[in-house]
């Protein structure tokens, strides 16, 4: 769910940064810009639909919206534990968001500041990662990776005579009277997500997207601000583009948008033009964009 796309100034039809993750039954909120509590409430999101807040960086327009959002979950008395991930550098910044005004404090909200490259959390559904950007403050990406699992093969299945009950049993244990489960399925890969904000190009935009099926990224600029991109620490779109065919993507979101430009079909343009041919979403405020169906 996308809840704000506009980049550092918000506009009439772009709220600041905003975007929720649903993954199987957990909910990951990345980025909560100013107005963020009120954009869930225009979705349909309720507090207790978070499991997880991942901030990429304490400029204002990605994390401004964390002081109403940690004073709502507590409101509504979440019952469950939010973990909350974040550059460690910027740990006074968090704290100042989640103490910024008196509240009572009803709901375990743990921190696990990022401050390397590496995993972040496993959990039976996905392995979190977090890997560096470049960006004049310290900033990280984020990329959740499913498991990998096993899809039967019902012709192998009935050559071997397994069938029913037993199906579940080889799946289970491994092997049936002789039979081993990698004679009868094959691996189905786990799909794979990528968060990437204000960041210019850099070996950590690559490694995030890797093979990804689905690709989140700042696309703040077009092609002809390249320069500009450069000295701020942003993309062009022509840029997220490249990196998404480079890596494999197969759907591409493009957001968090200058206020300068005022035709978003623009991006659309230059993201094709950059070579970029699978499915590609050009955000927009409340928009529910779907993880690609598994090959």
């Amino acid at each position: 769910m996308v809840l704000g796309t506009a980049s550092q100034v918000p506009t009439r039809h772009r709220n600041h940064n905003g975007y929720l993750l649903r993954w199987d039954g957990e909910g990951i909120l990345f980025d909560p810009g100013e107005g963020t509590q009120r954009q869930m409430l225009r979705a349909g999101v309720a507090a207790h639909d978070l499991n997880r807040i991942c901030v990429t960086h304490f400029h204002g327009d990605h994390s401004l919206g964390l002081a109403g959002v940690i004073q709502r979950v507590n409101l509504d008395q979440v019952p469950h534990e939010i973990t909350a991930h974040y550059p460690r550098s910027g740990r006074r910044f968090f704290e100042r968001l989640r103490y910024a005004t008196a509240y009572r404090e009803t709901v375990t909200l743990t921190e696990v500041p990022v401050d390397t490259d590496g995993t972040l959390a496993r959990t039976p559904g996905y392995m979190l990662e977090a890997r560096k950007l470049s960006h004049p403050v310290e900033a990280y990406g984020y990329r959740l990776v499913e498991p990998d699992g096993r899809r039967m093969l019902p012709e192998r299945l009935a050559a071997h005579g397994i069938k029913g009950p037993d199906v579940g049993r080889l799946q289970r244990e491994g092997t049936l009277d002789g039979v081993s489960l990698a004679e009868v399925s094959e691996v189905r890969r786990g799909q794979r997500f990528a968060f990437v904000m204000d960041t210019r190009l850099c070996d950590g935009v690559y490694a995030l997207a890797d093979g990804c099926d689905m690709l989140v990224i700042e696309s703040t600029f077009l092609d002809e601000d390249r320069e500009l991109a450069v000295e701020v620490g942003h993309l062009t779109a022509g840029q997220a583009a490249r990196v998404a065919r480079e890596a494999g993507v197969r759907h591409l979101v493009l957001t968090h948008f200058s206020q300068r430009y005022t035709d978003p079909e623009e991006f659309e343009r230059q993201a094709r033009a950059a070579g970029y041919e699978g499915e590609l979403t050009v955000a927009r405020d409340l928009q529910r964009v779907g993880l690609p169906k598994r090959r």
